[in-house]
């Protein structure tokens, strides 16, 4: 069923409200090709359900930079191809139907209309025999992106990777070889059983074995990727150990004085590469209230969760390319195939959400990562209290980076630092209920009250980036107060 008109209005604003276009909304202002429309229609369709959708939008009127009402000339209902109308000639080159409507509607006096499509559901949608996806807010051809592709048929046979076998028809001695099981009951902080019986029965509660037809058993991909004790045994997830480098200087160009590959699963080999990373960090100094002291330059907790997200959040369905850390003289790199399912600005406030939903429950229930909703408000509070440039996500060829700066004087920070660190401070005082103020903000900064007038600058250009608001309740100069464009 199509939403219904009062509801219309409401969904282009906050389509708007994205500071980024999303994967499965896009903006235009007067395309008006039925060609074009229908291969939109079947890349957002497919789309929708690779995030996790349930309908995708092309809006018509609104700027795809700024999202400001520009208007259009585009009127589907008069829009033939040859004597039939747009949306029925569409749906007759659509393979399989997929549910389509267009609405017309007025806003701020200007035309604007929007193509509410349904997610594919059982198979990519194709037009005219072609599917579509959309790459970094392109629209392309599925079959030249098989990582993609491969992720989509995933999603519709509806079997997590995590359930899919690594290694199949094995003895139980085999599984025991292959398995670090003693670190699987030491996280849990469970007694190992003496019976080899008793131990497999516990794996296959878990999961992360499965029975094999024959009676012997299957190592399912969520046991191997946590417990196995060389990554290396099982070919189809060699590629997702974790790669740590460490360079001399600033770029890539640098000599790397260290480089480990992890040969362990996630679960059994977790502390070590924190640890192994740990040693690789340079050392801040601090400066508290009433004490001046030398910690590790980047905090342990933002360290742990940003890991522990690249571990968990990344799709196992791309090939050739895993989690990697990179240690640079002035920042850390945290990188992991997959685009983020969530738009990348709204990272404090929105609840997570994983591709890999059994890996993330149990990495969760041995304490590797944070209770939901709470992991990334984590980062940014830890890198306000190291007096630390906010942290910044990059998404590129479908990885995300995850980017944390080390120390730098606020003179010293570019424009852009200083207006991401402004709007996560606001992004997280919001989540605490509390607003940001130029009183917060320089705290955030260690900056002297008599440079207030530094701070309200920032807090100015914030503002007209349409990253925060002053909030209506609180306008004048001495009590103004400030929340995050999305609130």
């Amino acid at each position: 069923m199509p939403f219904p008109n009062n509801m219309i209005n409401s969904i282009i604003d906050e389509a708007r409200k994205h500071l980024y276009e999303q994967p499965w909304i896009e903006f235009k202002t007067n395309i008006v090709d039925p060609q074009q429309i229908g291969e939109y229609i079947s890349a957002l369709s497919n789309t929708a359900a690779l995030f996790n959708q349930e309908h995708a939008f092309m809006i018509w009127g609104v700027d795809d930079t700024t999202h400001e009402i520009v208007g259009t000339s585009f009127i589907p209902q008069q829009t033939k191809v040859g004597n039939q109308g747009l949306d029925l000639w569409i749906s007759t080159q659509l393979d399989p139907q997929v549910q389509f409507y267009f609405h017309t509607t007025e806003m701020e006096g200007k035309s604007v209309v929007l193509l509410e499509i349904a997610r594919a559901s059982s198979v990519p949608v194709k037009f005219r025999s072609v599917d579509y996806i959309r790459i970094d807010s392109y629209k392309k051809k599925l079959k030249d992106y098989p990582d993609t592709e491969r992720e989509l048929w995933a999603i519709f046979s509806k079997k997590p990777f995590e359930t899919l076998i690594a290694m199949e028809n094995v003895s139980g001695d085999f599984v025991l070889r292959e398995l670090d099981y003693s670190s699987y009951f030491d996280l849990l902080s469970a007694d190992l059983p003496s019976d080899k019986k008793k131990i497999l029965e516990a794996l296959l509660n878990d999961k992360l074995i499965a029975k094999a037809e024959t009676g012997n058993y299957n190592i399912t991909n969520l046991g191997a990727i946590l417990f196995a004790k060389r990554l290396s045994d099982f070919p189809s997830l060699e590629r997702k150990a974790v790669r740590v480098i460490k360079y001399e200087g600033k770029d890539r160009i640098s000599a790397a004085s260290k480089e480990q590959v992890g040969g362990k699963g996630y679960a059994s080999g977790f502390e070590g590469l924190i640890s192994f990373v740990t040693n690789l960090l340079p050392n801040n100094e601090i400066i508290g209230k009433a004490l001046r002291k030398v910690v590790p330059m980047y905090p342990d907790i933002a360290v742990r969760e940003l890991i522990a997200n690249a571990l968990i959040h990344q799709n196992f369905y791309m090939i050739g390319t895993g989690p990697m850390i990179e240690i640079f003289s002035d920042r850390m790199e945290i990188t992991n195939p997959g685009a983020p399912l969530i738009d990348k600005a709204r990272f404090v406030d929105h609840p997570p959400i994983s591709r890999n939903e059994q890996l993330a429950s149990f990495m969760r229930r041995i304490g590797v990562c944070e209770e939901r909703g709470s992991g990334y408000d984590k980062v940014v509070f830890e890198t306000e209290f190291y007096q630390l440039p906010a942290p910044e996500i990059e998404i590129y060829n479908d990885h995300t980076k995850v980017v944390l700066y080390a120390h730098k004087e606020f003179a010293k920070m570019s424009r852009d630092d200083r207006l991401r660190a402004c709007y996560l401070h606001a992004c997280l005082k919001r989540v605490n209920r509390e607003y940001m103020t130029n009183s917060s903000l320089r705290e955030r900064f260690n900056i002297d009250k008599k440079n207030s007038s530094m701070v309200s600058r920032l807090l100015t250009d914030t503002c007209n980036a349409g990253l925060i608001y002053i909030s209506p309740e609180y306008t004048s100069d001495k009590s103004r107060k400030y929340l995050p464009y999305w609130a």
